[in-house]
């Protein structure tokens, strides 16, 4: 798990599981959206990765936001026990 902060705040967080390769959790404060904040905490966490590939079940929201840091969808959009995300893969190696 990393944190980004300013100021002392906390302003971003991003955490992974299986050793580095699923995205478990990853938020950025909207106050502090479109300011690279996001993009340096999934650097960092995809720098330690041990994965050759990185997965994330994004919400229909953050789809977008993981497509900008390349990602691709898997499939379309899943709904299991209510709730609806996008199985999303990065490559880090090309």
């Amino acid at each position: 798990m990393y944190g980004a902060f300013m100021n002392g705040e906390l302003v971003g967080v991003i955490a992974t599981r299986n050793s580095g390769n699923h995205i478990a959790l990853f938020f950025v404060d909207s106050k502090y959206h479109r300011q690279g904040i996001g993009r340096k905490l999934f650097e960092k966490a995809a720098a330690v990765s041990t994965a050759d590939n990185i997965t994330v079940n994004s919400s229909p929201f953050a789809v977008a936001v993981y497509q900008k840091l390349g990602f691709v969808p898997d499939c379309g959009e899943m709904l299991t026990d209510g709730l609806r995300y996008t199985p999303m893969t990065y490559c880090k190696i090309v």
